[in-house]
């Protein structure tokens, strides 16, 4: 099953970012790929945190979800939809949201995220919770795989990176399988990224043996942001199968069924868990 992380430089101009997606997901599925992974705020990377709010979007309405709806169902993709304002009852606060769809263009899932990034080195700071409202969850989705069967994905973003319990939680959910695939769309800092990103994104693929998905924002945007980019997808093994450092693309991967069971046989490691 082939699988497409798109990574993204995204601007203050919805539409415009709506037309990048596009020319990537039509990109991908010509590629050959069955799902596709969006990075974080693909749809508006805002001149201030606030921008956000003038976007939010209803559950299930709005242009936002209409045009991930309609491309899943275009392409005949499954689609990880990277993240979105969706509305709260405060009209100062917006969820950042994961909406997953299917091929008919249904909505499968949808993922808040849970952890709220919050930097500050003296030159560069940072304060989701200043418009973002936190989720409530973890969530794993079962998506159909082409074929038949289903495959078991783990959602996450971004900052959630950097909280292996988040993981573990979802690979070992009560009476089910663990996750074949952990999604991380992120936008994450040129600092942060640079230090940190394709370590922690290695380590959650080797602790939970399973194939990791990132598609992150990669350049300098508009509203002078840089992000670090370095799309990727890695393997069970925690090894990188293809990456992008920066700029607009396609990281096209395979996910192997095989090469994920051959990795759980070899080093049993999900069934060795004592805590």
């Amino acid at each position: 099953m082939k699988i497409a992380a798109l990574q993204m430089v995204s601007t203050p101009d919805v539409d415009r970012n709506l037309e990048a997606a596009a020319r990537l997901m039509a990109q991908a599925a010509r590629q050959g790929a069955a799902l596709v992974a969006l990075p974080e705020y693909f749809c508006l990377m805002g001149r201030r945190d606030t921008d956000k709010l003038a976007h939010a979007e209803p559950l299930g309405e709005g242009p936002i979800q209409r045009f991930l709806a309609g491309a899943a169902r275009e392409h005949q993709l499954l689609v990880i939809g990277g993240t979105l304002p969706l509305a709260t009852p405060d009209p100062a606060r917006v969820r950042n949201s994961c909406c997953v769809y299917g091929p008919q263009g249904e909505l499968l899932a949808r993922y808040d995220k849970l952890h709220l990034f919050r930097y500050d080195n003296g030159s560069e700071r940072y304060d989701e919770a200043a418009v973002l409202e936190p989720g409530d969850a973890p969530v794993v989705a079962d998506l159909p795989a082409p074929g038949g069967g289903l495959l078991r994905a783990g959602l996450s973003i971004c900052y959630d990176l950097r909280f292996p319990e988040l993981y573990r939680t979802m690979s070992f959910q009560p009476g089910a399988a663990p996750c074949d695939l952990m999604s991380v769309p992120s936008a994450f800092t040129y600092t942060t990224g640079r230090a940190h990103w394709e370590l922690l994104l290695r380590a959650r693929a080797i602790e939970n043996q399973c194939y990791v998905i990132a598609p992150a924002q990669g350049g300098v945007h508009e509203n002078g942001r840089r992000t670090w980019g370095h799309s990727m997808v890695v393997d069970p093994w925690g090894e990188v199968l293809a990456v992008q450092p920066e700029g607009e693309g396609v990281v096209m991967a395979e996910l192997d069924p095989a090469r994920l069971a051959a990795v759980r046989q070899q080093l049993p490691a999900l069934g060795h868990r004592r805590l």
